[in-house]
């Protein structure tokens, strides 16, 4: 597989994430890669409009939001196994 657009430098500490966010919003916008967003609706660090502010970047994300806090994927592994799964499939296909 061919390597990707170089992505932004990653931030390091939480403080310094926010200074990044309009290179990621750029690359997003430029690459349109696929997207698959898995989301709790009771993250209190991570709100739903986090969520779904991806979607200004990213339209044809795929959003998947669930009833859960930070650690969605611990409550709702089998329901986000299986979309990361299917997501993966429609890549190859």
């Amino acid at each position: 597989m061919a390597a990707g657009p170089a992505l932004p430098r990653p931030a390091r500490p939480n403080k310094s994430n926010l200074a990044a966010y309009p290179a990621w919003q750029t690359w997003l916008r430029e690459h349109r890669p696929p997207t698959l967003i898995t989301w709790g609706t009771g993250d209190p660090f991570f709100t739903e409009s986090g969520a779904r502010a991806y979607l200004n970047d990213v339209p044809e994300a795929e959003l998947h939001l669930f009833r859960t806090g930070h650690f969605a994927l611990e409550d709702h592994l089998p329901e986000i196994a299986t979309l990361t799964a299917r997501f993966l499939d429609r890549l190859r296909a």
